[in-house]
């Protein structure tokens, strides 16, 4: 009843006082962006319905809380393009302020507590004491592997981190409310883990050289996860996931700063080898990387199921876009890659574990 009383007032009080002199097109976007918030607010108090009844869940419970949150977002930024007296007060999300209306704080909350809950890990999964650190010497060591002396290779360790972030927030050994496909700390596949594994064991040698206490951790991490999903172990997961995606373009850092030299777009960077490999790859070769150019309405769609393009008829109509546009498009990722470094200045500071 709190959401449903909430989100009546915000509806209803955001209507322009002088509502007889709005065009057809601002009255448009006024009940379309009414009408998103009442179906976010539905989906909501169904899910919490079932989840405090203790009742059968969908198959993928939180695509239709997804769906309904960015259809709120896409329809306030239409609604701020056609009133821009619109836009409100900065949030607490650091959402910038045509995409989101401050006064639904509270439904964006229960939102992200939804997913705390429909994503908590399985009985049987492995927490570490220190998941900021394993990322951090994981992605250190694997650059170590790959050539970078250790100064180089700390960048590596701040740029997992980040993807840490960027795919679970920094939790650890989380499922996915919208996919049965990916889970763990690094959000990988069944395939993505086995390839990441087997890549893994063919540098295992180099590294218990160049680390041996972490290769020791690696040992004992790797009898404590026999017999269940490996994901499900933080270390592992998170071994496997840099192992497969991104090992190989750590060795390729110093080129990659000097093409992209914001700490911010570095990471960007390497997310979108999480989302689109292999035209991110093919732009790094390039040897123009910020003018290279998708057109492929695949790779399109993909970047906007992954909050890049996404919110407002405008990004949306976007056919195409440079790498430039697209880590600018990625502005969702800011907050999260922002705490990263934080987390990362602690625990070289040793303050974080």
């Amino acid at each position: 009843m709190l959401l449903a009383s909430l989100l009546f007032a915000t509806a209803h009080l955001s209507l322009p006082s002088e509502a007889a002199a709005l065009t057809k097109e601002q009255v448009e976007a006024q009940s379309a962006y009414d009408s998103a918030l009442a179906d976010f607010n539905k989906v909501l108090a169904e899910r919490r319905a079932q989840i405090d009844g203790k009742k059968k869940l969908p198959t993928r419970p939180g695509q239709a809380l997804y769906l309904a949150r960015v259809k709120v977002m896409s329809t306030y930024k239409d609604l701020t393009d056609a009133i821009p007296e619109r836009i409100g007060r900065p949030n607490k999300f650091n959402v910038p302020p045509a995409y989101f209306d401050a006064a639904i704080e509270p439904l964006i909350q229960e939102y992200a507590d939804l997913f705390r809950v429909l994503q908590a890990p399985p009985a049987n999964a492995q927490d570490s004491k220190t998941p900021f650190k394993d990322v951090v010497d994981l992605g250190t060591v694997i650059a170590r592997a790959e050539g970078l002396n250790p100064t180089t290779a700390q960048k590596a360790g701040e740029i997992s981190l980040g993807l840490f972030y960027a795919e679970t927030n920094g939790r650890q050994n989380i499922g996915n409310a919208r996919s049965k496909t990916y889970m763990g700390s690094l959000q990988t596949g069944t395939s993505e883990n086995a390839k990441g594994a087997r890549k893994w064991a063919a540098v295992k040698a180099k590294v218990r050289k160049l680390d041996p206490q972490l290769a020791a951790r690696d040992d004992a991490e790797e009898k404590r996860a026999k017999g269940i999903d490996q994901r499900y172990n933080h270390w592992i997961a998170v071994r496997n996931g840099l192992m497969n995606a991104h090992a190989d373009l750590f060795g390729q850092i110093p080129e990659i700063v000097k093409m992209v030299p914001d700490d911010i777009d570095q990471m960007k960077l390497f997310e979108l080898i999480q989302i689109i490999p292999t035209p991110t790859r093919a732009a790094l070769a390039s040897g123009d990387f910020e003018n290279y150019r998708i057109t492929d309405p695949k790779i399109m769609g993909y970047l906007r199921n992954n909050a890049v393009f996404t919110f407002g008829k405008k990004d949306r109509a976007k056919k195409s876009a440079t790498y430039r546009e697209i880590l600018d498009g990625m502005w969702l990722f800011d907050d999260k890659f922002k705490r990263a470094q934080k987390k990362y200045e602690e625990v070289k500071a040793g303050t974080a574990g």
